[in-house]
């Protein structure tokens, strides 16, 4: 071990959070700590490029995230370990998301997700929420799509439950870590790739999308045309203070549950036709 460690910190609005820390997740891999507006970043090595890649990131997306980065070089500790003693087992709804070192547990639906590897292991409210949604709404040989697959914790909780599930994300480290949970878990997805929603093929009696408020009103069209007529459509990552934002593009379609933890919402629609 060395006798010093890189710390990055970045500082954020909260509402982009959960979207920042998954991408960096699935850049840098050795573990995050998740504040409310801010992610900690450490390694042996020096992070600039994960500063480098989330200020890309940022400028592809607008600039409509603001990010301030504190880059510093600390005495070493055992951070990792620090770590993964700070993770407990959660459970949400059927299901039971734990990390490898704890053992699964007999009466519930087991997710292995390794927190130190991807972010998503279900200790976020919207991920909590949407895993609550998945186990009251997906049965047996329903077709999936998760649009913003992230680590795959939610395609994995619809593929427990008996359905057939096709997952996407724009980032492509997302989308190799979202494989690596599948065969962490031994499931199968039918298939998985780089984009979005609109490069899908057919209709899907759920679609999923678990992402920010911007994006779900920017690909808003591609999720309804993706959710068949009799279908449902589950959306996550917003904050209450811009539910107003999100709900004018879904207009068309039957709220018919909004679940909230803390200051997150998930919205529940029904989609009547395709008129």
């Amino acid at each position: 071990m060395k006798d010093s460690y890189w710390e990055l910190t970045l500082t954020l609005n909260e509402e982009y959070t959960e979207f920042i820390a998954d991408f960096v997740a699935n850049i840098y891999g050795d573990g995050l700590e998740i504040g409310k507006n801010n992610i900690i970043v450490r390694g042996e090595n020096d992070l600039t490029y994960v500063k480098e890649a989330v200020e890309s990131l940022i400028a592809t997306l607008g600039s409509v995230i603001v990010v301030t980065f504190t880059l510093e070089e600390k005495q070493n500790v055992d951070w990792i370990k620090q770590y993964q003693n700070s993770i407990e087992p959660i459970e949400a709804g059927k299901f039971y998301i734990y990390p490898s070192w704890f053992e699964p547990k007999k009466d519930k639906i087991n997710i292995k997700i390794d927190p130190a590897l991807a972010f998503g292991s279900g200790h976020h409210a919207t991920t909590h929420t949407c895993l609550e949604a998945i186990g009251e709404r997906v049965t047996a040989g329903n077709i999936i799509l998760d649009v913003g697959c992230g680590s795959g914790i939610l395609g994995l909780a619809c593929t427990k439950l008996g359905a057939t599930v096709d997952l996407c994300d724009t980032d492509p480290v997302s989308v190799q870590s979202c494989e690596d949970n599948f065969k962490l878990n031994e499931a199968k997805y039918n298939n998985l790739w780089e984009g979005s929603a609109n490069k899908s093929e057919g209709e899907y009696d759920i679609v999923i999308a678990n992402i920010i408020v911007d994006v779900l009103r920017f690909i808003a069209s591609d999720l309804k045309n993706a959710t068949k007529a009799g279908g449902t459509l589950i959306l996550s990552g917003i904050l209450d203070t811009k539910l107003a934002l999100v709900l004018p593009s879904f207009l068309e379609l039957k709220l018919i549950e909004q679940k909230q933890k803390d200051e997150w919402v998930t919205l529940i629609y029904y989609k009547e036709t395709n008129e």
